[in-house]
C-alpha cells in the first residue's frame, strides 16, 4: 500500500472519520481507523457499532492496499503535518507517514480482526445540507444527556410525504422542527417513490455531528431500508457516508402537550429577552430559576437571586389574553430555547406558574415563523393572542412551580 495525498484532505478525512471512534473501548481494533487506498482515492473509515463513518479523498495511489492504523495516534499526526502533500506507505507491519522533511512510522492494527461493516442503506431521498444542520441544532439542545435513560437522548425523525419533523425531549422540554425534503430523490439515482411514514429514534450526540459535517454539501443523501435497513439509518453528503444504528423507542406523542387552548400570549424582542436572562442570572444559585413577570401594561420584569443578592431588569413586552402572567424556568433551558430561534421576536404562549409554555419564532411581519433564515422554510400568519398558528419550530418549556 502507497499512496500521495494533499495534507488538507488528508487531515480532513481523518478528523471527519476519527469522530466516530469510541471515548474508549476494551476491543482494540476499534480504535483503529481503517485506510483503504485504490483508484485514485483514499477512503478512510472510523466504525464502534454505534457509528460508521466512511470520507472519500483524492489520492495519486502507487500501490493498492488496505490497513487499520490506531486512530487516535492518526489523528494526532494530522494536527502536526507540515503544509503541502503527504506520502503514506504500509511497509511490513509499520505505517509510514511523511511530509515536507518529516517522517512519522505507526504501529497497525491486526486488519483480520476488525468488525465486518454494516452495509449503506439504500438512497431514500434528499434534504437541503443547511437547512438539515439548522434543523438538528435547534432540536438536539433538548435531548437528554442521561445515558442511563437512552430513550430521551435521542432525535426522533419522521419522513411523511415531502415533510420531515425533528424532535427531542428530556421530560423538561421538547423541541421540535418542521422542515422541507424531497422523497424518492437520491443526488446521483432514481430511485422509487417513498411512500409511507418512517420513524427513527438517532442518538441526538452523533446525529448532530453528522448534520454539521454535512452542512455545506448541497444536499444530504438519506438512505433507509423500508424492510428494516438493520436497524440503520444512513446520511450522505460530498465524499463523507455516515450509518447511525437507531435507538429503541420512540419519544412519547407530542399533540397534546403543544395544545396551548387558553393560554395567555406574550411577545417580546428576543435578543435583549437572551441577554436580560444572561445578565440577571449572575445572582441566580446553582438549580435556582428567573422569573418572568408578564404585564398587559407593556413590559416583562426579570427577577432572579434571592435576600440581599438579587438583579432586575425591565423589558418591552406585549401580552394579551390576561392581565398578567408571573413564570419562572430554569435559565440555561430558557437561554437554550431562545437562542435556538433566528427570528427578532419570540412569542411565548402562557399557562401560568408550574405549567408548560410554549415558544415560537415571530418574524418581522409579526406572524409566527420557523426561527431559521438558513432553513428558508419560515411560515408567516396572523391570528388573535392564544391561537396563533405554530411555526415550523417550536419549543415547549416547565415552568417551575414555586415563584421567588
Amino acid at each position: 500500500m502507497e499512496f500521495r495525498i494533499d495534507r488538507t484532505a488528508f487531515a480532513e478525512a481523518v478528523g471527519r472519520a476519527g469522530r466516530a471512534l469510541p471515548a474508549r473501548t476494551p476491543v482494540p481494533v476499534l480504535g483503529g481507523l481503517l485506510l483503504e487506498a485504490d483508484a485514485g482515492r483514499l477512503a478512510v473509515t472510523g466504525f464502534d457499532f454505534e457509528a460508521a463513518v466512511r470520507v472519500e479523498a483524492e489520492a495519486e495511489v502507487a500501490a493498492e492496499g488496505r490497513v487499520l492504523v490506531p486512530g487516535r495516534r492518526l489523528l494526532e499526526v494530522c494536527r502536526v503535518l507540515p503544509e503541502g502533500p503527504v506520502s503514506c506507505a504500509l511497509e511490513a507491519s509499520r505505517f509510514t507517514v511523511e511530509a515536507d522533511g518529516t517522517r512519522f512510522g505507526l504501529s497497525t492494527l491486526p486488519i483480520a480482526e476488525y468488525p465486518a461493516l454494516p452495509a449503506a442503506p439504500a438512497p431514500y431521498g434528499t434534504v437541503d445540507a443547511a437547512a438539515f444542520a439548522t434543523a438538528v441544532a435547534q432540536v438536539a439542545l433538548a435531548a437528554g444527556r442521561d445515558d442511563t435513560l437512552p430513550l430521551l437522548t435521542g432525535v426522533q425523525l419522521r419522513l411523511d410525504g415531502g415533510e420531515m419533523t425533528l424532535s427531542a425531549s428530556d421530560r423538561y422540554r421538547y423541541a421540535v422542527r418542521r422542515l422541507e425534503w424531497k422523497p424518492g430523490a437520491a443526488a446521483d439515482g432514481v430511485v422509487e417513490a417513498a411512500e409511507g411514514v418512517v420513524e427513527a429514534l438517532l442518538p441526538s450526540r452523533r446525529l448532530l455531528d453528522v448534520a454539521r459535517s454535512l452542512g455545506r454539501c448541497g444536499d444530504v443523501v438519506i438512505g433507509w431500508d423500508p424492510a428494516g435497513g438493520g436497524g440503520l439509518m444512513g446520511f450522505e453528503g460530498g465524499q463523507s457516508r455516515t450509518a447511525l444504528r437507531l435507538l429503541d423507542g420512540r419519544l412519547p406523542a407530542y399533540t397534546s402537550l403543544f395544545d396551548m387552548a387558553g393560554a395567555a400570549v406574550a411577545e417580546v424582542e428576543r435578543e435583549g429577552l437572551a441577554e436580560a436572562v444572561r445578565r440577571v442570572a449572575v445572582v441566580a444559585e446553582a438549580n435556582s430559576s428567573v422569573r418572568l413577570d408578564f404585564s398587559a401594561e407593556g413590559f416583562v420584569m426579570l427577577r432572579a437571586g434571592f435576600g440581599d443578592d438579587v438583579a432586575a431588569q425591565r423589558l418591552p413586552a406585549t401580552l394579551s389574553g390576561a392581565d398578567e402572567v408571573p413564570v419562572a424556568f430554569n435559565p440555561a433551558y430558557l437561554l437554550d430555547a431562545l437562542t435556538s430561534f433566528e427570528s427578532p421576536r419570540v412569542r411565548l404562549e402562557l399557562l401560568g406558574a408550574g405549567q408548560r409554555a410554549l415558544l415560537h419564532g415571530v418574524a418581522d411581519g409579526g406572524g409566527v415563523g420557523a426561527g431559521t433564515a438558513e432553513a428558508g422554510t419560515a411560515e408567516a400568519g396572523t391570528a388573535e393572542a392564544g391561537t396563533a398558528e405554530a411555526g415550523a419550530h417550536r419549543h415547549l418549556l416547565m415552568s417551575v412551580k414555586q415563584l421567588v
